[in-house]
């Protein structure tokens, strides 16, 4: 790969980490700063410029310099360099929205980034474009993987009302379960967008232009308004990282169970198991710590 393409698609991705990162501390300091005698969290929300400017920083700059990375260097690497926002999320919680970082919580979004890097780098790339979307097979996969993401986001949030202290955990990881969708299904959109809008797409390419312009919006809506329900009971800095695990090990799902494609090396292999359990610990420490704090609320 040219080097300055390269460099141009690492660019892209560190900014769409970063851009992410930083619209999620500008909502949750509007969520911090909702009294109670203010409407219902949504309503509130919407009135706000700055959760506007978050949202907006989020869904359309973020999501813009990530679907460009995406044509520089693939969707393998792009969650590892976007892991570098986390970094911005960890100081801006703390001189923007005032939270506090306790040790445990700095080691776990050390090894989230360094967790999420060692999957980036494990060379799990997928060419989307000459992928056989009319193929049976893989059709059942997507829909298993898709049904299977939103159960699991329907029962933590079950669960999460019946258990209080790991509500906030628990919608954090129903939001990462509806953006690992969302992530997905990106794919399959940009496949086929070329062909619908200059008119050459197959009636089978119609029908995944279809479902993704349907699913797309749903489980971004989703996965949004779930995590702002999570910042009423925890800090961003925790709930993220959180989040992250369902986004960032789903890539890994897609490849094997979606795709059915083998590693490209036991160098790879290695890699993505090594991240796998990096990004497993960090979700504890940070889980722990943040339960711990909906014992005391």
């Amino acid at each position: 790969m040219d080097a300055s393409v390269y460099t141009i698609g690492v660019t892209l991705a560190i900014s769409s980490g970063i851009i992410n990162n930083l619209g999620t501390v500008l909502q949750k300091k509007v969520v911090n700063d909702k009294s109670d005698e203010d409407s219902k969290l949504m309503k509130y929300l919407i009135k706000s410029p700055l959760w506007i400017i978050g949202l907006l920083m989020q869904l359309v700059i973020g999501s813009l310099f990530f679907m460009l990375a995406q044509l520089y260097i693939g969707p393998a690497l792009i969650s590892g360099f976007m892991a570098a926002g986390l970094i911005v999320l960890a100081i801006g919680s703390v001189y923007i929205v005032g939270e506090s970082l306790k040790k445990v919580e700095i080691i776990g979004i050390l090894l989230m980034i360094l967790g999420i890097t060692f999957l980036g780098f494990s060379e799990l790339s997928i060419d989307i474009v000459n992928t056989n979307l009319m193929d049976l097979a893989f059709v059942a996969n997507v829909v298993v993987f898709t049904v299977v993401f939103f159960l699991i986001a329907i029962i933590c949030e079950i669960i999460a009302k019946k258990d209080k202290r790991l509500f906030g955990i628990l919608l954090a990881i129903s939001s990462g379960c509806m953006f690992a969708l969302s992530n997905f299904w990106i794919s399959p959109l940009m496949s086929v967008f070329a062909k619908v809008f200059e008119e050459t797409a197959s009636w089978g390419e119609l029908i995944w232009f279809i479902s993704a312009a349907i699913i797309l919006p749903l489980v971004n809506l989703i996965g949004i308004a779930r995590i702002q329900t999570a910042f009423t009971k925890g800090q961003a800095s925790n709930l993220i990282p959180i989040q992250q695990v369902p986004i960032q090990i789903s890539p890994i799902i897609v490849y094997f169970f979606v795709f059915l494609l083998a590693a490209p090396s036991i160098i790879s292999t290695i890699y993505m198991f090594v991240g796998i359990i990096l990004i497993i610990l960090s979700s504890f420490s940070l889980g722990r710590r943040q339960t711990q704090m909906d014992e005391i609320k």
